[in-house]
């Protein structure tokens, strides 16, 4: 079981989820993170701290945002981001997002 990054996080990326994460499974894209599902260990730190409440559990995201499952395991996938199962994401950014993500509007958030 996996956690799951969803829609308020698309061009918000607040990070606070990342440092919190034990095992370093949280990857930054272009316009938003994505949760590593074979390498979460389902701790549940992350959901706590994401201050826009981003994340849930896997069999917990809400039916409209269902979608958002596959779109974080397939973001490692070759033909998106091409990482694999790199064991850590080292803060590392990658310059790509699933075709979902981009092609999503980008959100008014309030400064």
């Amino acid at each position: 079981m996996a956690h799951v990054i969803t829609t308020a996080c698309i061009d918000c990326k607040d990070g606070a989820c990342v440092p919190v994460c034990p095992v370093d499974c949280i990857y930054e894209g272009a316009r938003t993170l994505y949760i590593h599902p074979d390498e979460c260990i389902d701790c549940g730190i992350c959901v706590s701290a994401c201050p826009v409440q981003a994340i849930y559990e896997e069999f917990r995201v809400p039916p409209e945002l269902a979608h958002f499952t596959a779109i974080n395991r397939e973001f490692f996938d070759k033909d998106v981001s091409g990482l694999g199962s790199p064991g850590g994401a080292e803060g590392r950014r990658i310059a790509c997002d699933h075709a979902a993500i981009a092609r999503e509007i980008p959100i008014a958030r309030a400064a």
